[in-house]
């Protein structure tokens, strides 16, 4: 095949846009040449790379598969410049970190402390739930990804970093918050509980967790953010189940509790997750060293027994 790296930059850039036209305007062409350009790499190919309905295209089985060689490309290529700068001698480089929503509750201490290291780091961050940090790991749009548990079956290498416990939240005011002793599990039999969204990693972790101790999570209420969960806990609208990492503000201002539960707290993990055999410039692979041997030490958890004492 003849397809030239241009050719691939307008592909991607007819999916990023969803519109020839648009394409066309975010690279500075005219929409004519775009189209032509789509239309000599499927004569290359011999197959159709969109179907079009009006103004809108859907890509083909054809195209969804140049497109991922694209962006695998797209990306060895930004690997190769930081690289050769580096040879250069230039003391900067980039690094693109995607995370899991939960995870923005302490990543920043860690992007802050490594930027003092490493002031010539241009660093761009994507926060987005489970479903978007699979995507970016299968289409190579990061550098890495930190997030709770591993996928299985994604061709990634995964390192633990930090423990992330989970924790059992309810109102100050709730019944069960005026309890002193561990609260036996089974007393949660009949709570309703604020949720994660199915796909999430907290989610399946704490469904997981009942179903091993032989009860169900009742679910009330289901939310696709931490933030949205403490705040209809706070209104009494159920408990909630946490990342410890995400109510660091709450506890010290007393507008919730963590219940001192029965085989609690659920411990996770933190991972750094990458596409297995995947090559780090020099600012990615000194940022994932960085976090493996300094994030422990940086973020601090309020220990479990202070908030159980300090409990109205």
């Amino acid at each position: 095949m003849n397809i030239t790296l241009k050719q691939l930059k307008i592909l991607e850039a007819v999916v990023e846009h969803n519109s020839y036209t648009d394409a066309a305007k975010a690279l500075f062409m005219t929409q004519p040449a775009v189209s032509m350009q789509i239309k000599q790499m499927e004569l290359q190919i011999d197959l159709p790379l969109f179907e079009r309905d009006g103004k809108q295209v859907t890509l083909t089985e054809a195209g969804s598969e140049l497109l991922h060689y694209a962006r695998n490309i797209r990306q060895q290529l930004d690997e190769a410049e930081l690289m050769l700068e580096e040879l250069k001698g230039l003391k900067r480089g980039k690094l693109h970190l995607t995370m899991a929503s939960t995870a923005n509750y302490f990543a920043p201490q860690l992007i802050a402390a490594f930027h003092h290291d490493y002031p010539g780091a241009q660093v761009t961050l994507d926060v987005t739930n489970r479903s978007g940090l699979l995507a970016s790991l299968d289409n190579n749009t990061t550098d890495m990804v930190i997030m709770g548990k591993p996928p299985k079956g994604h061709n990634v290498t995964a390192i633990r970093f930090m423990d992330n416990p989970l924790v059992v939240i309810a109102a100050p005011t709730h019944p069960l918050a005026k309890q002193k002793k561990v609260i036996p599990l089974r007393d949660l039999a009949d709570e309703p509980f604020i949720v994660r969204e199915r796909a999430s990693g907290t989610r399946m972790a704490a469904e997981k967790f009942f179903a091993v101790h032989e009860m169900q999570l009742k679910t009330g209420m289901e939310m696709n953010r931490s933030e949205a969960i403490k705040q209809a806990v706070m209104a009494e609208l159920g408990l909630g189940i946490v990342s410890l990492h995400t109510i660091e503000m709450e506890l010290a201002l007393k507008r919730v509790v963590v219940l001192k539960i029965e085989d609690f707290p659920i411990m996770r993990q933190w991972h750094i997750v990458y596409r297995k055999g995947k090559r780090f410039a020099a600012i990615p692979e000194a940022f994932k060293n960085y976090v493996l041997e300094h994030a422990e030490a940086l973020i601090n958890i309020v220990p479990l027994e202070i908030n159980h004492k300090d409990t109205p």
